[in-house]
C-alpha cells in the first residue's frame, strides 16, 4: 500500500481499542510521549514529513480519529453523540492508557485541533502541554461568523445538512470534491502534497468516511457547542500550557486573533506564531513544525 512507503523503517502500524472505536494508529520515536491529531478530510498520514525529525526526542503515536482512515466509523445518532468531540477525545484517552501513558503531550491539526481541546478540557490530568494548528475554537469561529468566514468555510454549514444530502453529493464525484478540498486550503494547490500521501487521502475518501465525516461536522455545530457553553457557564477553561500555529495565507490568519482567541478559554498561558504557507501546516513546514513542538514540548 503507498501508506507504508511514505514511512521509514521503525513507525508501525497497529489496530488499538478506543473508548468505543477501534482506531488505526501509526507508533514510532523514542523518548517522552506525543499525540499527533490530524484533521479533516485526511488521516494520520499528514505528519509524515514532521514525525521523522522528531522520532529521536518522542514517542510518537499518530491515530486515525475515529470516522477517519482505517479507524472504526460507529454508527451515529439523533444527537451525533457517537461524533462529538468528547467521544473522539475519550478514544485517545483509552488509546494511550491501552500503551501504558497516563500523561502525554498532545498536539492537533484542524478537527485534530478540536478533539484536543476537547480532550485537555475533559482530562486535564492527561495532558502536559497543547499545542493546536490552524484553528481558533469552535464556538469563537461560530460566533463571529459573517460573509467571509461563511464565503471561505462553507464546508461548515454544507456538511452538516441532514443526511443524505451532502453525502449523496459528495458521493456523485467523491474524488473531485476531496482534490478540490485539498487543492485549495494550501499555498500551492495540490502540488504541496505528496503523491503517495494524496493517494492515501484518497483511498480513505470512501462512502463510510464521507458520512462519518459530515457526522463530525454535525456534532461541531450541536452537541458540541452544547459541551462548550456548559463548560463556559460552569467557568471550566484549559489549564495546560498552549502554543498555536496559523497559516499566514489562512482564513483564520485572515479573519481571527488565534492567540487572544485561545486566551479568552484558557487560564494557562497562551502563545503563537504564523507559519509560512496556508492551512496544512504539517506538510508545508514541517521543518518550522518540529522546531515549536521541541521548543513548546521539553523532555522530561
Amino acid at each position: 500500500m503507498a501508506a507504508l512507503e511514505l514511512w521509514p523503517d521503525g513507525f508501525r502500524l497497529e489496530r488499538r481499542a478506543g473508548a468505543g472505536a477501534e482506531l488505526a494508529v501509526r507508533i514510532g520515536g523514542e523518548g517522552p510521549p506525543l499525540v499527533l491529531l490530524h484533521g479533516f478530510p485526511q488521516t494520520h498520514a499528514i505528519w509524515h514529513r514532521v514525525a521523522p525529525l522528531l522520532a529521536q526526542r518522542y514517542r510518537l503515536v499518530m491515530p486515525d480519529l475515529r470516522g477517519y482512515g482505517d479507524s472504526a466509523k460507529p454508527a451515529s445518532d439523533a444527537p451525533h453523540l457517537p461524533y462529538s468531540k468528547r467521544a473522539m477525545a475519550a478514544d485517545i484517552v483509552a488509546l494511550m492508557r491501552g500503551l501504558g501513558y497516563e500523561r502525554f503531550d498532545l498536539c492537533g491539526h484542524d478537527r485534530g485541533g478540536r478533539v484536543a481541546h476537547r480532550l485537555a478540557l475533559d482530562h486535564p490530568e492527561a495532558v502536559r502541554r497543547l499545542m493546536v494548528l490552524d484553528i481558533s475554537p469552535t464556538a469563537t469561529m461560530y460566533a463571529r461568523t459573517d460573509r467571509a468566514f461563511a464565503q471561505a468555510y462553507y464546508h461548515w454549514f454544507f456538511l452538516i445538512q441532514p443526511a443524505p444530502l451532502p453525502e449523496t453529493l459528495i458521493g456523485a464525484d467523491p474524488l473531485f470534491y476531496l482534490r478540490a478540498k485539498l487543492g485549495g486550503w494550501g499555498s500551492h494547490g495540490l502540488s504541496l502534497f505528496d503523491r503517495r500521501a494524496l493517494a492515501e487521502y484518497e483511498r480513505c475518501f470512501t462512502p463510510e468516511a464521507i458520512h462519518a465525516m459530515c457526522e463530525d461536522y454535525r456534532a461541531a455545530a450541536s452537541v458540541d457547542l452544547e459541551h462548550d457553553a456548559a463548560d463556559a457557564a460552569a467557568g471550566r477553561r484549559l489549564r495546560c500550557p498552549l502554543r498555536v500555529l496559523w497559516g499566514e495565507r489562512g482564513v483564520v490568519h485572515r479573519l481571527f486573533s488565534p492567540v487572544a482567541d485561545w486566551q479568552e478559554v484558557s487560564e494557562a498561558p497562551v502563545s503563537g506564531r504564523t507559519a509560512p504557507g496556508g492551512h496544512y501546516i504539517p506538510e508545508e513546514s514541517p521543518g518550522l513544525l518540529a522546531e515549536e513542538v521541541e521548543a513548546h514540548f521539553p523532555r522530561v
